[in-house]
């Protein structure tokens, strides 16, 4: 009798950056870009360049991103603790 070797059957993970944690890493440079345009269009207003309206529009614009990338996170957290309290 003759033992195949087992063989996955999907590849593995060519770079660090391709797959989920490439999606991931785009949210992340998606969010620090929301943030600094809200914080360019602050300072454009402080020195009188910009109008309050796009200032406020911008910040709600950032802080709605970054409440929806935390709820995110914190759901994935909770996922990943109720997959670890399993017992097998």
């Amino acid at each position: 009798m003759r033992v195949e070797p087992l063989l996955p059957d999907a590849a593995p993970f060519a770079a660090a950056g391709s797959g989920d944690a490439g999606g991931f890493a785009k949210a992340l440079d998606a969010l620090g870009t929301m943030l600094g345009s809200a914080e360019r269009a602050e300072d454009s207003f402080a020195y009188g360049g910009g109008t309050l309206q796009d200032a406020v529009y911008e910040r709600a614009r950032a802080d709605v991103a970054l409440s929806v990338a935390t709820a995110t996170a914190q759901r994935v957290a909770q996922s990943v603790q109720s997959i670890l309290n399993m017992q097998i």
